[in-house]
């Protein structure tokens, strides 16, 4: 890899690990709804990648379900989760994607794995049980299982993904902002409340933060990292883009203060050591963890 595609990992990386964090000041601190906020995303990555919707590529009823599980269903659920779990805990909560998706792929796409992946699995699993764990109240945190399902629902989508052809990386985006923008207005137009407040309270903040998390992260560093993956590997890309979840525990300690303590070290070395022997393994499901990265964030 040339230092320029380094250098531009690295920018991506950041960004990616800054997005939860400006994610979470935008729903924890100016009290965004997170249904509200997730729609304002998707509505201006709509607007900005409405002139590649046409023509489809492909069926527009597997289009709009891969849309809906890796857009709406991904960063829904996450922002739900936000509102109480951190920017740390959800960042390593949600490299439970890696296995999931390595799980789906046996089951949907035929794929094979050997010992280490399994063992990569089930340390992955089990550094995600450490962090999510409520050790006070022995049950496991309310928003980081919503993060869990964040990440299942991108599995499932990077999954049905693999099925398709012919999909550009920006055509991809405008259906991931079309299918999800529609339904997610109006789950929060009937389940939130406070829109119109936070706007008249915060709205440069507000429209600092959609603006951020839609075109910097879902257009500018998505569409970077597209270009990376035709260009190299993903079995060197893919443990490369590790550095997000350790950048984002750096910038949740040192932004939101986020704990840090015995417990969530242990968990995220362990879940992190997991998803790296994932992906040096020799494998066909690399390309959808390069696709899960780009939409995780």
């Amino acid at each position: 890899m040339s230092l320029r595609d380094l250098a531009l990992l690295i920018l991506v990386c950041a960004i990616w690990a800054a997005s939860n964090v400006v994610s979470k000041l935008v729903i924890s601190g100016l009290g965004a709804p997170p249904l509200f906020f997730a729609a304002a995303r998707f509505a201006i990555v709509t607007l900005v990648t409405a002139r590649w919707l046409l023509p489809p590529p492909g069926p527009i009823w597997r289009l709009v379900v891969v849309g809906l599980l890796m857009g709406g269903g991904t960063f829904a659920l996450l922002f739900i989760g936000l509102q109480t779990a951190s920017p740390s805990a959800a960042a390593i909560v949600g490299q439970l994607g890696a296995p999931l998706t390595t799980l789906l792929s046996i089951v949907f796409l035929g794929e094979r794995i050997g010992w280490r992946r399994g063992l990569g699995i089930v340390l992955t699993l089990a550094g995600a049980l450490v962090v999510m764990w409520d050790p006070a109240g022995f049950r496991p945190s309310a928003g980081l299982l919503f993060v869990a399902a964040s990440a299942l629902a991108g599995s499932v989508g990077a999954v049905m993904l693999k099925q398709m052809e012919g999909v550009k990386p920006l055509q991809f985006q405008a259906w991931v902002g079309f299918s999800s923008l529609w339904p997610i207005a109006a789950a929060s137009l009937v389940m939130e409340k406070g829109q119109m407040a936070v706007i008249a309270d915060h709205g440069w903040l507000l429209l600092a933060g959609v603006l951020f998390t839609s075109l910097v992260v879902s257009v500018v560093a998505h569409t970077t990292y597209y270009g990376l993956i035709q260009r190299h590997e993903a079995t060197l890309l893919q443990p490369l883009t590790l550095m997000t979840p350790l950048g984002t525990i750096a910038l949740g300690v040192a932004i939101t203060h986020d704990a840090f303590g015995p417990r969530m070290a242990l968990g995220s070395a362990v879940a992190l050591a997991g998803v790296l022997i994932i992906a040096l393994r020799p494998n066909h499901v690399a390309p959808l963890l390069l696709a899960l990265r780009s939409r995780a964030q």
